[in-house]
């Protein structure tokens, strides 16, 4: 009996330590394409008028604001497969390191990027390259991947100052999970020259709708 006590005692105590998160919920509207059946997509990064966005459209959606930096952030990946990235574009935290693996079955890469926020060569390597040709991303900003034996391949690396971000569906849809309450401001990054924001109130224990409809 005094055990079950116990538990209900430090299991309540627990309840009331741990602060209640929010969620934020919506649609960002996106540029209309002619996207390809969805058993044949492929998401490819296009330039028009000088602007780089992905094909199909998709957003990246975060939470600007002041938070805590992590020492140990996850690896993510970029592959090389069927001559294109995979993922065509790939939102990160400051900080991150990011893995290039060739998974192609007889073709050589060479992935550089010219970009402000991370200049880089990583040579030519073949498939099963070990170690994985990596880089650290340390300043936020767009990073334009491209391939110097490919000139078509281009892929998108978001290097964010937070660690509250999401990549919406086909339809614009996203959910942002376990974000602290307070006062942030919303952004929905569309491409190289569109990003929407929302200033929003986020309360313990409540999930907003925020929806990013085109500018007229």
């Amino acid at each position: 009996m005094r055990c079950l006590v116990f538990c209900l005692c430090l299991l309540s105590a627990l309840t009331r330590s741990a602060p209640a998160q929010g969620s934020v919920e919506g649609q960002v509207d996106l540029p209309r394409t002619k996207s390809a059946p969805v058993m044949t997509k492929r998401y490819e990064i296009v330039t028009t008028g000088g602007v780089l966005g992905t094909n199909p459209p998709l957003a990246v959606v975060y939470l600007e604001g002041s938070f805590p930096t992590s020492s140990n952030l996850p690896t993510k990946q970029v592959a090389q497969k069927d001559l294109a990235f995979v993922p065509a574009l790939l939102p990160v935290q400051v900080g991150t390191k990011v893995e290039f693996p060739n998974l192609e079955k007889d073709t050589y890469h060479n992935i550089f990027s010219y970009s402000p926020a991370k200049r880089f060569d990583l040579g030519r390597y073949r498939p099963d390259e070990k170690p994985v040709p990596s880089q650290i991303f340390d300043v936020a900003g767009l990073v334009t991947l491209r391939c110097d034996i490919h000139e078509h391949m281009r892929g998108l690396i978001l290097v964010l100052a937070t660690p509250h971000f999401v990549v919406t569906d086909d339809s614009g849809h996203f959910r942002l999970k376990g974000l602290p309450a307070g006062h942030y401001t919303l952004k929905a990054w569309i491409d190289s020259r569109t990003t929407r924001e929302h200033p929003i109130d986020l309360k313990s224990g409540s999930t907003l709708q925020v929806d990013f409809p085109a500018t007229p």
